[in-house]
């Protein structure tokens, strides 16, 4: 069928100002990208360290302020860090991580970052 619109072609409406008409024409075809692989950023681990100095109710509160965590899972990740010297606060890519890290560091927290090996 002669009429029929491939695939990768456009019909763009023409409005001819002279006189109010307007016919439809057929653009030039658009040509289809090949799919990419999108490269998946390496993740790191954001690793929240006690100390002797913040009290619970700063920590926690700096926890809830800085990432997506609820008050109950950040009171348990300060307990963790207190508990055990350390707690994995979350998992991302480096540069967020990094964020994350100079945010706690201005809020007198100790926060390290690695890689996440697996």
């Amino acid at each position: 069928m002669p009429d029929e619109k491939q695939d990768n072609e456009q019909v763009e409406p023409v409005i001819d100002t002279d006189n109010g008409t307007s016919t439809a024409t057929k653009s030039a075809p658009v040509e289809k990208r090949p799919d990419r692989k999108v490269e998946k950023l390496p993740p790191y681990k954001v690793l929240l360290h006690n100390d002797d100095v913040n009290t619970v109710d700063h920590v926690v509160h700096s926890i809830v302020r800085i990432t997506s965590l609820q008050v109950e899972a950040a009171a348990v990740k300060t307990l963790e860090a207190h508990e055990r010297g350390v707690a994995l606060l979350l998992v991302t890519h480096r540069e967020r991580a990094e964020l994350i890290q100079e945010q706690f560091t201005s809020a007198s927290l100790t926060v390290t970052i690695e890689p996440d090996g697996g």
